[in-house]
């Protein structure tokens, strides 16, 4: 008599969710004794879509949920009435989740409700203020509370678990699987657009001008703190003008395209885009000098291709980033921006020590590391 295969139930609902989650998917689908299963409640639909296509995975229950404008609370009722029925239908073994999305804070919170076991990949990450990044904080603190099994990235993180008193034995130190995913899209070709890009703005050209890479779109950075952010790009820019330009995907949220737009508009060394698919990111991404990013997943994947990377943020989940010399806080502080940027970019010594750090988020088997942790688990009473 065969073993029953275990039935994981993988859930995610935005963009970085589904690119750390897709190298996951692919491996439990590979195992024969995993059945495996997708559903998605697309908190961002249009983001989304465009990884699912990327990585070819094809959810089994879609769930629709993004509305326009839509708030925490209608997004997390939402979630709260729609995933209940799939999970009751299909009674998964196992829920995976990744990360610190309010898709990850409900699933955790109705796995627990139906007495599912939960495993929280990229688990024990903090900055230990509720509010930076928010509602990241703390959505990943509850499902770290409900988790059977914590996946964390690296040992710093493992740390923050055991001193919020999680048994040893439900944590897996297993890398970062947006190291995964990196490694297996920077090796394909780059679309056309990308030499595009780099032909118009003068990279790919005898000017030769340097790349610097922009992404800014954090709720606690809405209003004042982006404008600042704005106002340091504007005066870099005018620095620079000759020798470097600046490329923006703007993030569609209202409170970013407004004063992105009425600030930077007509600026003709910064352009700014639509939101880019993840292969164009990536591979404009290893044309880029530096970096200025207030998002999570771009700290590492710079981080892996060897980019010193800006994090416009006050407090970071990845520390280990900065520790290793790769990462550098910079916050919204206009001068601070300016000044730490024109070091990097006058000081070749200063440059070639952030750029030459070592990864510390993983070395691309996180995925494998997850599947066998999972088939290994065993209750210690079962051991």
């Amino acid at each position: 008599m065969t073993n029953k295969p275990l039935r994981v139930l993988s859930i995610f609902g935005t963009r970085p969710e589904a690119v750390k989650m897709a190298p996951v998917v692919h491996a439990l689908r590979k195992n024969p004794a995993i059945e495996s299963m997708v559903c998605v409640t697309a908190q961002h639909r249009q983001m989304l879509d465009q990884i699912l296509t990327l990585f070819n995975i094809q959810p089994d229950y879609d769930l629709d949920l993004m509305q326009p404008n839509q708030s925490l609370a209608t997004l997390t009722a939402g979630i709260f009435t729609d995933l209940d029925p799939v999970l009751k239908k299909i009674k998964p073994d196992w829920i995976l989740v990744q990360g610190d999305t309010t898709t990850v804070m409900v699933s955790a919170l109705l796995a627990y409700y139906n007495q599912i076991k939960i495993g929280h990949v990229e688990a024990g990450l903090r900055t230990f203020d509720k509010w930076q990044p928010f509602p990241e904080e703390i959505n990943r603190r509850v499902a770290g509370v409900v988790a059977d099994l914590h996946f964390a990235p690296t040992q710093w993180s493992k740390n923050n678990l055991l001193k919020e008193g999680v048994p040893e034995w439900r944590i897996a130190v297993t890398g970062n699987p947006v190291i995964d995913a990196l490694y297996t899209i920077k090796e394909r070709p780059a679309p056309q657009e990308i030499d595009e890009l780099l032909m118009r703005a003068g990279v790919n050209t005898p000017k030769k001008k340097k790349l610097i890479l922009i992404t800014a779109h954090r709720r606690e950075n809405f209003g004042e703190p982006l404008e600042n952010i704005c106002t340091a790009f504007k005066k870099l820019a005018d620095k620079y003008h000759e020798q470097i330009c600046f490329f923006y995907p703007v993030h569609l949220n209202p409170n970013v395209q407004e004063p992105v737009h009425r600030l930077l508009d007509g600026i003709d060394n910064i352009f700014l885009l639509p939101p880019m698919d993840y292969l164009p990111l990536i591979h404009l991404m290893k044309h880029a000098t530096l970096v200025l990013t207030d998002s999570g997943g771009i700290q590492e994947e710079a981080t892996a291709l060897g980019i010193p990377t800006l994090v416009l943020r006050n407090v970071t989940e990845r520390p280990e980033g900065v520790e290793a010399g790769v990462l550098k806080l910079v916050g919204t502080d206009i001068d601070l921006i300016v000044n730490t940027c024109t070091h990097l970019l006058e000081d070749q010594i200063a440059y070639q020590q952030m750029a030459k750090a070592q990864n510390p988020f993983g070395d691309g088997n996180a995925a494998e590391r997850i599947i066998e942790t999972l088939l290994a688990y065993k209750e210690p009473h079962d051991a």
